[in-house]
């Protein structure tokens, strides 16, 4: 089964959720991109045993940073799925990307120095 989700949606693969980075997410944000999500394992089901609750906390904040920038907070989500989810990742997948699409661009323009 071949999964349909939005060609905007760029994946990131990391060993676990916990260590995405609040760095990585702000940095997203600065490159441009319009949103952001976290999809990590089933609360109580990671295989790190506690990455996914890190996660959840470090997405919290980042949120909070992003009100505070008066940027909507709603830019950033996270997702508990299992691996074994593939159909639900790709309509979260969608969903995120047509509430991104009505939120409109991003206000922040990640313009590097030269």
């Amino acid at each position: 089964m071949r999964l349909q989700y939005p060609t905007n949606v760029r994946v990131i693969q990391l060993p676990c959720s916990g260590r995405v980075d609040i760095l990585h997410l702000l940095r997203a944000f600065e490159d441009g991109a319009d949103g952001v999500y976290v999809a990590g394992c089933m609360e109580g089901d990671c295989h790190f045993l506690t990455g996914n609750l890190k996660a959840r906390r470090k997405v919290e904040f980042v949120k909070k940073i992003l009100e505070a920038l008066d940027i909507e907070p709603e830019r950033l989500e996270m997702f508990n799925m299992s691996s074994a989810e593939g159909p639900r990742f790709a309509q979260v997948a969608r969903e995120f990307t047509e509430t991104i699409r009505q939120l409109g661009p991003t206000p922040v323009k990640g313009e590097k120095a030269a």
